[in-house]
């Protein structure tokens, strides 16, 4: 999953599998356009198939602004002695498919969202993971 030089260094137990989709809230990192970090608490949802993990918001908030014009995006996830980060670059879609799709997994995990016309998605694409030793395999293998 995570990367060094295209060579895969990181990957999740089946733990950290099981964690991320527990209902807990994270804090998504993105950078404001002075490079300073905004932090906010949302909901978010990880394929283990595609390493993307979804955020919906309303189009125009500052994260999405900055997750579209920063490229950048991190994820922590935090329950006691567990956590995990997420780290990847961010894309912002407005395509309905895309939105439908990451409510649908948005309400797997937490509950049904809000009518919102607005909404978009911020994907990441996870590149790198860091977390408590008990959620990562780092033994290197395939």
């Amino acid at each position: 999953m995570a990367t060094s030089r295209g060579k895969a260094t990181t990957k999740l137990t089946n733990d950290a599998l099981a964690f991320l989709t527990e209902r807990h809230l994270a804090m998504l990192t993105t950078l404001r356009s002075d490079n300073s970090p905004h932090v906010v608490a949302v909901g978010f949802t990880f394929d283990p198939k595609t390493h993307i993990a979804r955020v919906i918001t309303t189009g125009g908030s500052q994260k999405a602004i900055n997750a579209h014009e920063r490229g950048v995006a991190v994820l922590s996830q935090v329950d006691g002695a567990r956590w995990l980060s997420l780290e990847g670059k961010s894309t912002v879609s407005t395509e309905t498919d895309a939105v439908r799709d990451a409510e649908l997994r948005y309400a797997q995990r937490y509950r049904t969202p809000r009518v919102n016309p607005r909404r978009v998605v911020i994907e990441v694409r996870v590149e790198r993971v860091l977390g408590s030793s008990d959620l990562l395999d780092r033994s290197g293998g395939e």
